[in-house]
């Protein structure tokens, strides 16, 4: 191992990464993991073999030696966040007595209740979590990520039925409180801000199609979607990194998700749950597009509240 690291072998890192991680030499990762990252005294960059050894840590090693990975790594080279990675694959009933209560362990803690534990019970993290640690009855089955060695499967967003046409429509007076319209551009603020993608939001006084059509498509349509799949959707957004962003997790992308619900509903944070629920529940939502071609990264959402008219739209995409 010093000698690689000495000569600044790179390849020749990553193949001993795999060998120790094939013969289950957790210990060993994590020192050359060390080593690695204090190479760059000797003018060596080898920032991505100590990653990926952390990475391998995190999401294969037992649960004393996966919390060390994740606290030592800032995710920089991995395919998500170790936060995310390490909750794929461990419990948190395995992992809770090698962490002590921080913002980080929060995360883990959230990402575990997201794949269906019941943390409701660890009240320790409650400090660093505005939200319950628990999927409620109105939330959706978030799609989570799935990591394997050199792979992430992201899952994807709920899937829609046919849409249609929305029929042309004059342009309605636009509501100018930005308070929900910057909650759900900031869904995708990775794609914006980290990748080459574009994001715009209006509010308007009147229907969902009333929205779309405020955002100037020359034609559009539609199909009604439930609050949990509208829900699941932009949280699946919210953690993406889009075509060349870093991806930011579940965790993070269920909190953006409520954070926009909250914002479209009028209610001060933290929301009670029950309430939350109650009044997605009586808006209406809509998947929309404007006859574009299907591929790469895409949020386009409306959403009404009959009770008030008003109406919200955002039309989001990043490529390749």
């Amino acid at each position: 191992m010093d000698e690689l690291i000495a000569r600044g072998d790179l390849d020749e890192l990553l193949r001993r990464v795999d060998q120790l991680a094939g013969a289950h030499d957790w210990p060993q990762l994590l020192l050359l993991a060390q080593r690695c990252r204090l190479a760059h005294e000797r003018g060596h960059q080898l920032w991505p073999a100590s990653e990926h050894a952390l990475y391998r840590v995190a999401l294969d090693g037992p649960a004393t030696l996966a919390c060390r990975a994740v606290g030592e790594s800032d995710g920089r080279f991995s395919l998500g966040p170790l936060s995310e990675v390490i909750a794929s694959t461990h419990s948190w009933r395995n992992l809770e007595a090698n962490l002590d209560p921080s913002p980080l362990a929060a995360t883990i803690a959230h990402e575990c209740a997201i794949r269906g534990e019941d943390l409701s019970s660890a009240h320790a993290m409650r400090a660093f979590v505005d939200l319950p640690l628990v999927i409620q009855p109105w939330e959706p089955e978030y799609p989570v990520a799935t990591y394997t060695e050199y792979a992430l499967d992201a899952g994807a967003s709920p899937t829609a039925g046919a849409l249609q046409p929305i029929k042309p429509r004059p342009v309605v007076a636009l509501h100018h409180d930005r308070t929900a319209t910057d909650a759900l551009v900031e869904l995708v603020r990775t794609w914006t801000s980290q990748s080459t993608g574009r994001a715009r939001a209006v509010a308007v006084e009147g229907d969902a199609f009333d929205a779309i059509t405020a955002l100037g498509p020359r034609q559009a349509r539609a199909v009604e979607i439930t609050p949990a799949d509208a829900l699941a959707t932009m949280a699946w957004c919210a953690a993406s990194g889009g075509a060349r962003g870093r991806r930011r997790g579940m965790a993070a992308g269920r909190f953006d998700a409520w954070w926009a619900a909250v914002a479209l509903a009028d209610l001060d944070w933290p929301p009670d749950p029950d309430d939350l629920g109650r009044a997605i529940g009586s808006m209406r939502w809509w998947r929309w597009d404007a006859y574009e071609p299907a591929g790469g990264w895409v949020l386009q959402l409306a959403v009404s509240d009959p009770e008030h008219r008003l109406a919200w739209a955002v039309d989001a995409r990043d490529t390749v």
